[in-house]
């Protein structure tokens, strides 16, 4: 269907003016109530002892949910592209889950199981508190972050195909050599992409963390919930828009590198592995520890 110039203007025109009134006039109005008192407000106010601990909790989730969502992620994509099992579509159905239930019922189930009261409460009579606690804010995050690295993953390991994994273990790789030289590098895109989308997602997750979290400045405070602290609690208007310009900048980056990381990535038929499998000397490499 050809679309006519004036068509296509107006089209460009309102989709301008929708991101305008509903991305950029919201940060125009946060970036302008930071700094309007100055930089070096905006510099006292993240450098308190309060925001510094919010910063490195945000930071330790970060790094502690993203290289346990890339093992499972990898591994439940696995299951789903290469498996053939009873359950494999009820599976699929629950790794969608978090993007239907509300992060605030996520967070009171976890109450509900790990609480003192709950299913599994009694571990706290082992010196672990799950809830109000590091670990409970993590399966918080764990749950909401769940689908990304397994939707991402899963199309590559649907394009790729196994043809050059069983040509891998007809030439006898073991399982191990066909993962980390054939399907690794063929999924690394994906999987990288997968990685800065549960990155992003749990520098800002909100509502299931704040069910399950103390609120304690430098205890169990985050960066989104450092915001909502200042705002709510304490009415430090400026403090928290100096939080959330801090957590904003932090997205802007990962945003950034997920653009850049986006155009680097070949095409799908382009990137499955360094070598076709058609060559002998690519498979060879790849079996060479076994053949050794």
């Amino acid at each position: 269907m050809r679309i006519s110039t004036p068509t296509r203007i107006g089209l460009r025109t309102i989709a301008l003016l929708y991101l305008t009134v509903l991305l950029a006039v919201p940060i125009v109005a946060i970036l302008w109530r930071t700094f309007e008192p100055g930089f070096g407000a905006f510099w006292a106010s993240v450098r308190t002892p309060a925001a510094i601990s919010a910063l490195n909790l945000s930071l330790l989730i970060v790094a502690i949910v993203v290289p346990l969502n890339v093992i499972f992620g990898v591994i439940t994509a696995l299951a789903l592209v290469r498996g053939r099992f009873p359950g494999r579509r009820l599976l699929s159905g629950v790794v969608d889950l978090p993007f239907a239930v509300s992060p605030i019922v996520v967070g009171v189930s976890l109450i509900m199981l790990w609480g003192a009261h709950g299913w599994f409460g009694g571990i706290e009579n082992l010196g672990i508190q799950v809830i109000f606690g590091l670990p409970g804010m993590v399966i918080a995050t764990l749950f909401v972050t769940l689908p990304f690295v397994v939707r991402e993953v899963e199309p590559v390991l649907h394009e790729i195909g196994t043809d050059q994994e069983q040509a891998a273990a007809t030439l006898g790789a073991s399982g191990w050599q066909t993962f980390f030289r054939i399907t690794l590098p063929a999924i690394r895109w994906g999987l990288t992409y997968g990685i800065v989308l549960t990155i992003a997602r749990s520098l800002g997750e909100f509502g299931a963390v704040i069910m399950v979290s103390s609120g304690f400045p430098g205890v169990s405070q985050t960066l989104t919930l450092l915001v909502h602290s200042r705002y709510i609690d304490d009415h430090n208007i400026h403090g928290a828009y100096s939080a959330a310009t801090l957590l904003m900048f932090l997205a802007m980056v990962t945003l950034l590198l997920m653009t850049v990381l986006d155009r680097k990535r070949p095409s799908v038929h382009t990137s499955a592995v360094p070598a076709p499998a058609t060559e002998p000397g690519a498979l060879a490499d790849a079996t060479s520890g076994s053949k050794s």
